[in-house]
């Protein structure tokens, strides 16, 4: 066929809304054209509750349950090579994963007290801190949610969004407001858009999930870089504060860096601005292949220029004004733990659960630790920990000790301080590997072999490739699949990223070839690479210079 015959190829669309591709694409989407998932509240309450499990319509089990932050948790005694072979409803318990959003990590007392109750009575004592600052339960049974939901609900808490192809919960700084050297406190705007946008129709329906971050604070604790939306607390050049606007950050198999604007956003329109940027995604958004469903793959096609140019004349109807980059460092420890002086002459203290695992039990402790010792705030943070604001100078002692001796520790190890870990295999269904109590126990041994390790150092253990304990962005990231032991036995093990981290010096971490580790050679592994750290690295080095610089037989 002559080449002038030859017609050009057709590009195949990407399922984008804005450009007239209404018609679904995947089962996800045809899901939710034939029902908004936050319709299933209805149902759950008049129907499910009252008929039990074998009641629920697979497609809101499997699908619009998560609109209410409902997953099924994984069946006990699968092993993690069957994970992306059953069917779903092969893994599916009869048994739920609960997520409560906490947006701007900042709760009362009562509303604590409330969570560890709800944990106690109705999820086997089970809550793990998320390092997106929400409360997770498991064991929680159908029957029981309107209830849960009751109580939450009375003490102004929700599970609304907590998952599915929504705006998720929002992390905000838990020292918003009492920071020494805060920029901004992001309270208000986080509230606004909480109280316009989240459980409205016109955002329940994104082609996947949407995370946000809204943030004065000065060492950046919410890991703007690696949200969909984030506002970054800047002062500008006519001393006025305000937050610079930066978009398209995640992890997960294609990790992406947020990309700034330029734009600088007054406090008074975030809301509008993150309903545009949001309305963007919900638009532009690529919905025909769920691997390339999120924010990041738009910004990185598109670019800032053409983005911000979208968002200013399609959406906002006005031009925002140029704004500078925020002040990053370099070095810092991005986390709010120990003792440090507020802003009013009070003190805040943090304090480190093991990888963000506490019970019912725990939390009713930490609530009745707060108010004997005269707070009414208690935070969580994006690295699995809690933070007691407003407490006296001559208290600093007595709460110290009440928390440590819940083996909750205010001067915490670099070990307990930063291990991260996710849920894992024990209640996930994604999952490949083991995850918290490995961490946990890694924890330990450390300790034990290395006591006098005092260098800042992210250690950060993951049970599948998507990254929900952040695995890029670690110092040492742990990525969750099967290896062969040394005696051709498959077993549960880790691919290795090492060097990753945020500020100024921001990289994914680099993969050795080759590089694994079998779960039970993790602590050996761990103490050969930072006894050869402490070494060879030079005076101030941090762990992801040194290896960077490091060759590859010295980090194996």
């Amino acid at each position: 066929m002559p080449p002038s015959s030859v017609k050009p190829r057709r590009r195949r669309g990407e399922g984008q809304w804005a450009l007239g591709y209404r018609e679904p694409l995947n089962k996800n989407e045809e899901n939710k054209k034939n029902d908004d998932g936050l319709n299933v509240r209805e149902r759950i309450i008049n129907i499910y509750a009252k008929g039990g499990f074998d009641s629920i319509d697979p497609s809101d089990l499997r699908g619009r349950f998560r609109w209410y932050g409902l997953y099924t948790q994984r069946a006990p005694g699968i092993d993690g090579g069957k994970t992306a072979i059953l069917e779903p409803e092969e893994l599916d318990d009869r048994y739920f994963m609960m997520r409560v959003r906490i947006d701007g990590a900042q709760l009362s007392v009562a509303q604590v007290r409330a969570i560890g109750e709800i944990s106690r009575d109705h999820a086997r004592n089970t809550a793990d801190i998320t390092d997106r600052q929400n409360i997770q339960y498991h064991w929680v049974e159908i029957e029981d949610v309107p209830a849960i939901w009751e109580k939450l609900e009375s003490v102004g808490l929700s599970t609304t969004e907590a998952c599915g192809d929504t705006p998720r919960g929002m992390l905000g700084c838990p020292l918003a407001g009492v920071a020494e050297d805060e920029v901004i406190d992001p309270t208000p705007q986080l509230r606004q858009i909480y109280e316009d946008h989240i459980g409205s129709p016109e955002f329940s329906n994104l082609p996947r999930k949407f995370k946000t971050s809204v943030s004065g604070c000065s060492v950046h604790c919410v890991n703007h870089e690696i949200n969909d939306v984030a506002f970054v607390g800047v002062r500008n050049e006519r001393g006025e504060v305000g937050y610079d606007l930066q978009v398209g950050g995640a992890l997960s198999t294609n990790p992406m860096f947020s990309v700034r604007l330029g734009a600088f956003v007054s406090p008074e329109r975030v809301s509008e601005v993150w309903a545009g940027v949001c309305s963007i995604f919900r638009d532009y958004g690529y919905r025909r292949l769920r691997s390339r469903a999120r924010l990041k793959f738009l910004v990185k096609d598109w670019g800032a220029e053409k983005f911000r140019d979208v968002l200013e004349k399609e959406y906002l109807g006005y031009a925002l004004p140029d704004g500078p980059a925020p002040v990053l460092d370099s070095g810092l420890r991005r986390d709010h733990v120990g003792v440090h002086r507020q802003r009013d002459g009070k003190y805040y203290v943090g304090f480190a659960p093991r990888v963000g695992r506490v019970s019912g039990t725990t939390l009713l402790r930490v609530a009745e630790i707060a108010e004997e010792h005269g707070s009414d705030r208690i935070c969580t943070t994006p690295d699995q920990k809690l933070v007691i604001l407003d407490v006296e100078e001559e208290r600093i002692a007595s709460i110290t000790a009440a928390l440590e001796a819940e083996d909750l520790q205010v001067n915490p190890s670099t070990f307990r301080r930063q291990t991260m870990a996710c849920t894992g295999i024990e209640y996930c269904k994604l999952a490949i590997v083991e995850t918290k109590q490995r961490a946990s126990t890694l924890i330990d041994e450390l300790e034990k072999r290395l006591p006098d390790f005092t260098e800042p150092l992210t250690i950060n253990v993951n049970g599948c490739p998507n990254s929900c304990a952040r695995v890029q962005v670690a110092d040492i990231g742990f990525k969750g699949q099967l290896v062969v032991d040394e005696r051709g036995e498959q077993v549960e093990g880790y691919q290795i990223h090492l060097g990753g981290g945020m500020g100024l010096d921001a990289a994914f971490g680099k993969k050795v070839r080759g590089l694994k580790t079998t779960a039970e050679e993790m602590p050996d592994y761990i103490e050969r690479v930072l006894r050869r750290f402490q070494e060879q690295k030079q005076d101030g080095e941090s762990f992801a210079s040194w290896a960077a610089r490091a060759s590859d037989d010295d980090l194996k």
